[in-house]
């Protein structure tokens, strides 16, 4: 730097250093925040990489390598050789070298050796055979055992020098696992089936217990850990069973497996390092794995192996679930870095310009006094670079620091935009100021000053932009736009236009109510509105930066709260209250009881479900549910899950069997007929007419042990037939609506589990209820059922704050407990989805944090106008009063604009783009709700408070500058704002 630049620098530095510390501070965070956002996404997505993968079983995810020995062309010698360790050794190192980067195989977990490929009949007397079918084997000669396991007793196996297809005796050791299965004990001799030769005699010298037993050395294959009982294949019965299990020979007796019927194959499994895989490297992962099935690097591997490898894994559909997950969450996540992102620049843009306009004077004289256009604005550039550069680089130190372990160079590049961007705002802006030489410029308020044509134009491709994006998400949605960034900016281009917009039509109003207040008497309303008026017409940058991120804040609040309601009506869905006691046999009756006394809970409803209710004799099964109507209308209503009223439902003979006449022939409780042949409540008269004994009729006239006959004339102990089936009035039930499709609105028979047969019609149809889930169910009265079927089997408990603890200990082990807290939990199965939602709402935040910042500066741009105005109209006679009215009302009119203008675009942009968000991925991962119940609702918390945030914020600091002007002599503030 020349001598003459630098002591510019450090005049200016020194002359405004609270302006210098201001700048630095903003781009430090904004560096900071910039370089964080990429290395927190590749955070939560290399631990999502890394669950997926721990979550598949080690055979899954391990790529296997096998090659037989070819039947023709080699000599006994020539086989035996192929299976000893040294060739077996330089072909894995020769396979471990194929494979590319970003695929990196675990060395310590990765192995290789021989193995039979069918399994091998042990004829031993002493080995079990739980239903008469011998023990079978598989001979394994894995390298490293001494490496990955401990002997537990006996010694580890050794293999006489040389052994050959013809060897008699060969030793092994077994796992714990295996040893107790198949009752294996040290010395023990295990005889396998010969080729041309005597049974190949095992014997075992060691019971070893794996060092990892979840690592890919032992769960690649199962078997070496774990015994397996196998059932027969094909239609035999459960009883034709064997057991499985491995003999783990050494390396060096892997030879021995020729002279058996075992079929021996060569291997060589290569285990993931997950720790070295990053899911930015998803497609060239995924690219690598084809490859090696079948592609350029199949033929590496063969050329290092043998011309008869194979490669298997199922890597590739793991990465493939993986990658779903991915795609269903980062469109969402763009979407809120989009819209913060460009809330920040707006906010560096109008750093800058503030800048411009406070040495506004400066910059003018320097240029009527012969000042180049380059020179003023690389001395600009020089003594912003001086501040920016270091403040960005300690941003960027922050965030590389705060969050290890993920890349750099997208973090750099981020930080170096933004400390770019500071740089060149004002230079580039006080060039676009001062590229005419003049002293005095006119008027820039919004009031007069109209639009040019490139604006107009600018504005008019923002518009064409914005509507492009919200069409292609609408018709695209989030889950196929992955990488489209249009679509992603939807949110922030509508909230571009909306600015436009306004600062479009702010002047109309304030036209139209400037001359109407000018008749008033009091001058405060004319006035401020006059200064409202008197706005600069570059108050579009603050503008564009409150609705941008008011519709942000919206947006994204609407995503989370979306996201929230889709996780708990899914456990609503799945435990049908907030929690549910359940067993398969009958409940004990002291239960519900001992539940209701447990802390939080407020109700419960008592359920008898019988999943495999069978509808007119059929084959076909339809889960019923015997309820108390009440209790159970009242559910439904609370849970908003097919709610009804409790007479539609309750059984119209459940009183009439109990209920008789009274004294004097009054109706009994269910509406019986008494001596004189009154009608029930419902003013119909009993269908058959009969009286009981007691001077009540039945139902249909039947009489149990209380009078009613049975519609046979046979009498049941409660009037029902002796064959235990219902004949009464139907049921009223309430079914789903394929049930109601199949069996219509006539009276039909159920068989239930028990053998009793309940005749049902169907009353009500309701998509859903409570007690069960799925397209097929029947909810009846539990009165009109057997005393067997009516037995509670399940307990739907509704409360507030409920103690797990506390329903398992009242639950014992008679039921299972499920809390629809734990299920909602349960639904984050993945960091991918829990970190972008901590991204998404430090995202917001963010956004919002510079929206605050964007109000004040604005505000801060005109304090000391306003302070001087202050200052002038107190010499007049302005109170102090008058004085913070007039400030208030004077920021009241772009307060209120920007805070309804960003509650209308958010409103609005989440109306246009809900068709598109889809937030299914986010929310449930693998679980599919219903159709509509992860869709983008309008959440009124985040569109309100903000905007009323805004208007506080703008009233708070009107009244904060009249109180500190009042602080101050009016002569010094009127020297201050000559000066300026």
């Amino acid at each position: 730097m020349n001598p003459v630049l630098a002591s510019w620098v450090r005049t200016r530095l020194r002359s405004a250093p609270g302006a210098a510390c201001a700048l630095a501070l903003l781009v430090a965070l904004t560096a900071c925040l910039a370089a964080a956002f990429p290395r927190a996404v590749d955070r939560y997505e290399d631990a999502g990489l890394r669950r997926a993968l721990d979550q598949a079983r080690p055979e899954q995810i391990g790529v296997e390598l096998a090659a037989t020995l070819p039947d023709l062309g080699l000599t006994q010698a020539q086989r035996e050789d192929a299976l000893r360790p040294g060739p077996l050794s330089r072909q894995y190192a020769r396979a471990l070298a194929t494979v590319e980067r970003p695929l990196v195989a675990d060395r310590a977990q990765s192995a290789y050796g021989v193995r039979t490929t069918r399994d091998l009949p042990a004829t031993d007397p002493w080995l079990p055979r739980p239903t008469g079918l011998p023990a079978q084997v598989s001979l394994v000669a894995q390298q490293g055992l001494a490496d990955h396991a401990d002997v537990r007793t006996g010694r580890l196996p050794r293999a006489a020098d040389p052994v050959t297809a013809a060897t008699a005796e060969v030793e092994a050791a077994v796992s714990a696992e295996t040893a107790e299965s198949l009752r294996i004990k040290v010395g023990s001799v295990i005889h396998v089936p010969g080729v041309e030769r005597a049974p190949l005699a095992v014997r075992v010298t060691a019971i070893v217990t794996p060092r990892d037993p979840a690592g890919a050395y032992w769960s690649t294959q199962p078997l070496l850990r774990t015994p397996s009982l196998v059932r027969l294949p094909g239609p035999s019965s459960e009883a034709d069973r064997y057991w499985l299990g491995a003999l783990l020979l050494p390396s060096e007796a892997a030879p021995a497996m020729l002279g058996t019927t075992g079929s021996p194959w060569r291997y060589w499994q290569l285990a993931p390092a997950a720790d070295a895989l990053h899911a930015h490297d998803l497609e060239e992962l995924r690219s690598t794995i084809a490859s090696l099935e079948s592609g350029p690097g199949l033929s590496r591997a063969r050329a290092a192996t043998d011309p008869l490898t194979n490669v298997n894994t199922d890597l590739d559909e793991v990465l493939a679930s993986y990658g779903r997950l991915r795609e269903g969450v980062q469109p969402l996540v763009a979407v809120a870095a989009f819209g913060t992102g460009a809330v920040a620049a707006v906010v560096l843009l109008m750093a800058g310009g503030l800048a411009a306009d406070r040495r506004r004077t400066e910059l003018a004289l320097l240029r009527a006094r012969g000042a180049s256009l380059r020179g003023v604005a690389g001395r600009l550039l020089a003594e912003t670079a001086v501040v920016a550069l270091p403040a960005g680089a300690f941003g960027l130190a922050a965030a590389l620091l705060a969050l290890p372990g993920a890349r750099a160079v997208p973090a750099i590049a981020a930080a170096a935009t933004v400390t770019a961007v500071a740089c060149a705002v004002l230079p580039l802006r006080a060039a676009a100021a001062h590229r005419v030489v003049r002293v005095h410029g006119g008027r820039e308020d919004v009031v007069s000053v109209r639009p040019s044509r490139r604006r107009t134009v600018a504005e008019l491709t923002l518009v064409v932009l914005g509507a492009g994006a919200v069409e292609t998400l609408r018709r695209r949605g989030t889950s196929d736009s992955a990488g489209d960034q249009l679509a992603a900016l939807a949110p922030v281009l509508v909230g571009v236009i909306a600015a436009l917009v306004l600062v479009r039509l702010y002047p109309l109003p304030l036209r139209a109510l400037a001359r109407p207040a000018g008749r008033l008497r009091g001058i405060l309303g004319h006035l401020s509105l006059a200064r409202a008026g008197r706005t600069s017409a570059s108050a579009v940058l603050p503008l564009l930066a409150l609705l941008t991120a008011l519709t942000s804040a919206a947006f994204g609040g609407s995503v989370l709260a979306g996201v929230r309601e889709a996780r708990d009506h899914a456990a609503l869905l799945a435990v049908g209250a907030d929690a549910r006691i359940e067993s398969t046999a009958p409940l004990p009756a002291a239960l519900p009881d001992r539940v209701r006394r447990a802390p939080g809970v407020r109700d419960l409803a008592e359920a008898s479900i019988t999943y495999q209710a069978r509808p007119d004799a059929g084959e076909q099964t339809v889960p019923m549910v015997g309820v108390d109507p009440g209790a159970y209308a009242a559910l439904a209503g609370r849970t908003g899950l097919g709610a009804f009223g409790e007479g539609e439902l309750r059984d119209p003979a459940a009183g009439k069997s109990a209920g008789g006449t009274g004294s004097a022939g009054e109706t009994g409780s269910a509406g019986g007929t008494g001596s004189a042949g009154e009608t029930g409540p419902g003013g119909e008269t009993d269908p058959a007419g009969g009286t009981g004994s007691a001077g009540g009729t039945g139902s249909a006239g039947e009489t149990g042990s209380a009078g009613e006959t049975g519609s046979a004339g046979e009498t049941g102990s409660a009037g029902e037939t002796g064959a235990g089936t219902r004949q009464e009035v139907p049921l009223p039930a309430l079914a789903s609506p394929s049930t109601a499709r199949t069996y219509g609105t006539r009276p039909f028979p159920v068989r239930l589990e028990d053998g009793t047969t309940v005749t049902v019609r169907i009353a009500l149809v309701r998509d859903r209820t409570p007690a069960v889930t799925g397209a097929d169910f029947l909810v009846v009265d539990r009165a009109g059922l057997s005393d067997a079927a009516a037995r509670p089997t399940a307990l739907l408990v509704t409360g507030d704050h409920l103690d797990a603890g506390a329903l398992r200990s009242a639950a014992g082990e008679s039921g299972h407990v499920r809390l629809r807290a734990e299920e909602r939990a349960g639904y984050v199965d993945s960091p991918l989805q829990s970190g972008a939602e901590r991204v998404y709402a430090a995202a917001v935040a963010a956004g919002a944090g510079y929206a605050v910042l964007a109000l004040l500066l604005a505000l801060l741009r005109t304090a000391p106008e306003r302070i001087a105005l202050l200052a002038r109209l107190r010499t007049m006679g302005l109170t102090r009063a008058q004085g913070r009215r007039l400030l208030i009302l004077e920021s009241l009119p772009q307060a209120f604009l920007a805070a309804a203008g960003g509650a209308l675009t958010g409103w609005a942009t989440i109306r246009l783009l809900s068709p598109g968000v889809d937030l299914t991925t986010i929310a449930l991962a693998s679980t599919q709700p219903p159709p509509g119940e992860t869709e983008l609702h309008t959440d009124a918390l985040s569109l309100a408070v903000p905007a009323l945030s805004v208007l506080l914020l703008a009233v708070g600091v009107a009244v904060g500058q009249a109180w500190w002007s009042g602080r101050r002599g009016s002569v010094k503030e009127l020297r201050a704002g000559d000066a300026r």
